[in-house]
């Protein structure tokens, strides 16, 4: 909905234009207050709109430009795009268009932040060029090195410390909804606001925003992008797409591709590719205060081998004598049934591994299979293999329902995208939610972990896995390790095994996400175990048969990397 009004007078206002303010929805929204326009039609007032690959693109533009200047950066001989003004403005808008489709991209996340920023920065040689541009997802702001406005800055709102209301000499902004109680909101402005924790833009800055994160900034130390970050290189049409080649060699009328990710050092940007090598220690002791004289005991310690992870040599010591049964079980998990029939007061199991963790290329989701939307639409013969996996945890209608409509606000501010509505909750839950040990149990509910914002790393992956399937998403419990050694931000230390949820995604396949640490998981994760739910995916659980008393439990991990 773009609304304009050229030649309105300061006591038309703009809830005066709006047919039906009370219900107008939006995830971005541009408003540019002006006096009285003089001689402006329709095509030459901001913001400007243009449709360009499926998608409504907006502009809003701060500054003079040279009419001379752009006319020489703009291919006209392409005819791509034509101003149905006579603005500089609505110019730099084709220019900018012109770009994209040039080299063949059709959002903003399909361009890299530097490559953006030089296209900006080809604007602001012939002239002032603040600048703010949307495809309808992702939002860039760019300051002008020579700007015209001194107060351009931008602040973050999350539901934690988001005022009810903002006030400027211009604007006064109500935040008091209660649909919006989730919405975490980045501004950009030109008014002085009196709230909130605005950073001034700086000339030549860049900033690239997305679900009210910034997930790009030139001036930043470094940029984040994860292995699903949005700005990850995108494979051109004109090559395979498929999420582990890094070269296709041609030959005549065929197609040769690498699959095995384990051969390929190099990303198809160039970045090389290297794996890393851990030593895992895993130690559990049971004490009790009589003696076992019969139990049996499932032991899952043995770590995933995939092409993406390489067990290198593994050793399992029990401390007590006993009948032992290696199979794997219905989950894929290497597993051991462990029986006792000898009397024993204490036992440690000890598990040594060395495991490789490979890198692979970032996921291509540029495949129209691959960027979907909720609800997913499954085929029957799939949903039957996934009903484990969609289907919720046994809570009452009520608390399920809360949790439903806490999944559907990330939903709809996500413009109802699987994957960036999956990356929103994953994020949300790390900052919004307190870890803290000792606050829950195995009994503890993701209702109970919705109601209290705490709990520890099962307890996230728990609430993450009930939003998802209620989603219908298919959503699994992981048990593994996480090398807490990295220099990253988003770590939490562990003394013991690791838990995350892994998503089904389509023609992708599973991938994890780490609500504990808000990050996609990566090389810093070592995957052992998984299941519907953590009784599934256990390390270690046993049932005493005979004997026992008052037990005592001690476990012990210790994560090395080891280097070349």
């Amino acid at each position: 909905m773009v609304i304009k009004d050229h030649a309105g007078g300061g006591a038309q206002t703009l809830t005066q234009a709006m047919t039906d303010w009370s219900h107008f929805r939006s995830t971005m929204f541009f408003c540019k207050v002006k006096g009285p326009a003089q001689r402006h039609t329709q095509h030459d007032a901001q913001p400007f709109r243009r449709s360009f690959a499926g998608r409504d693109w907006l502009l809003l533009h701060n500054g003079r430009l040279d009419k001379d200047g752009l006319s020489r950066l703009y291919n006209k001989d392409s005819h791509f795009l034509e101003p149905l003004g006579n603005t500089d403005s609505e110019l730099a808008f084709c220019y900018l268009l012109d770009r994209f489709q040039s080299h063949r991209l059709k959002q903003i996340n399909q361009v890299d932040g530097p490559t953006l920023l030089a296209w900006m920065g080809q604007l602001n040689t012939v002239g002032s060029a603040d600048i703010l541009l949307t495809d309808g997802r992702s939002l860039a702001v760019y300051r002008s090195t020579n700007p015209t406005n001194k107060n351009l800055a931008y602040a973050r709102f999350s539901p934690a410390n988001r005022p009810e209301h903002l006030e400027s000499d211009s604007a006064h902004l109500d935040f008091s909804d209660s649909r919006d109680q989730y919405r975490t909101a980045l501004m950009v402005t030109s008014a002085a606001f009196s709230q909130g924790h605005w950073q001034p833009l700086m000339p030549g800055q860049l900033i690239i925003a997305r679900r009210g994160a910034i997930v790009w900034n030139s001036h930043a130390d470094e940029a984040v992008v994860t292995a699903h970050s949005p700005l990850a290189p995108v494979i051109p049409d004109t090559q395979e797409k498929f999420p582990f080649a890094s070269q296709q060699i041609a030959q005549p009328q065929t197609t040769q591709t690498v699959i095995n990710v384990k051969s390929i050092t190099h990303a198809q940007d160039g970045s090389p590719l290297a794996y890393r090598m851990y030593d895992v220690l895993h130690e559990t002791e049971y004490e009790y205060s009589k003696p076992i004289e019969h139990s049996t005991h499932t032991f899952r310690l043995h770590a995933v081998e995939d092409n993406i992870q390489e067990v290198m040599q593994a050793t399992l010591e029990i401390s007590a004598p006993g009948e032992r049964l290696h199979f794997e079980d219905v989950f894929g998990n290497q597993s051991i049934q462990y029986t006792i029939n000898q009397p024993y007061k204490v036992l440690r199991i000890k598990s040594e591994s060395r495991i490789k963790v490979y890198a692979c290329p970032p996921d291509d989701y540029s495949s129209p299979l691959r960027n979907t939307s909720i609800p997913l639409v499954w085929m029957p013969w799939q949903r039957q293999m996934m009903l484990s996996y969609l289907l919720p945890p046994e809570l009452p209608e009520t608390q399920l329902r809360e949790i439903n409509d806490f999944a559907m606000s990330f939903v709809e501010r996500n413009d109802y995208n699987l994957l960036e509505t999956l990356q929103d909750m994953n994020k949300r839950i790390y900052e919004d939610f307190e870890y803290k040990q000792g606050s829950t149990s195995l009994k503890t509910t993701p209702f109970d972990v919705f109601a209290s914002r705490q709990g520890v790393c099962q307890d996230f992956a728990n609430l993450l896995i009930c939003m998802s399937r209620l989603l219908g998403v298919p959503a699994r419990y992981r048990v593994g390790y996480i090398y807490t050694g990295g220099n990253y931000e988003n770590k939490i230390q562990s003394e013991a095994s690791h838990a995350w949820v892994e998503v089904y995604l389509p023609f992708i396949g599973w991938r994890g996400l780490d609500p504990t640490n808000g990050c996609d998981v990566a090389q810093e994760h070592i995957r052992v175990a998984c299941g519907r739910n953590y009784r599934d995916a256990t390390p270690t659980s046993g049932t005493i048969l005979k004997g026992g008393g008052d037990e005592g439990l001690m476990v012990h991990v210790k994560i090395t990397e080891v280097l070349p």
